[in-house]
């Protein structure tokens, strides 16, 4: 595989929202949406390549593991449909009690291609 291809589907620094401000900006003025349980924030930026961001707290799950294992869930949907999602920073909050697996995955990627209708 090429490098510009691993790239176009990678998910870099560039493609996250890791600073405070931008996660405060989201919930301040995205638009909420909440769809089978999960919470999306989103908003529309002017261009370049669509940024991710994840809430997830102890009330989610107990375990740090499986906090982090949803976390890799959530980042591997938007990895897989970033290409057809624009210049859009959406935020995540999945349900309590969401399980991780191959199933949310592909739940998540359905969700995010209503997102960008």
């Amino acid at each position: 595989m090429l490098r510009q291809e691993r790239a176009r589907f990678g998910l870099g620094k560039h493609r996250r929202l890791s600073r405070r401000t931008g996660f405060e900006r989201l919930l301040r003025e995205g638009a909420r949406r909440s769809q089978s349980g999960f919470v999306f924030y989103v908003a529309r930026r002017q261009d370049g390549p669509p940024r991710l961001g994840i809430l997830i707290s102890r009330k989610h799950a107990a375990k740090a593991t499986v906090r982090n294992y949803l976390k890799r869930c959530i980042r591997e949907a938007f990895r897989l449909e970033q290409g057809k999602l624009g210049a859009l920073d959406v935020l995540v909050r999945p349900p309590y009690g969401a399980r991780p697996g191959a199933a949310l995955i592909e739940r998540l990627r359905a969700l995010f291609t209503e997102l960008r209708a």
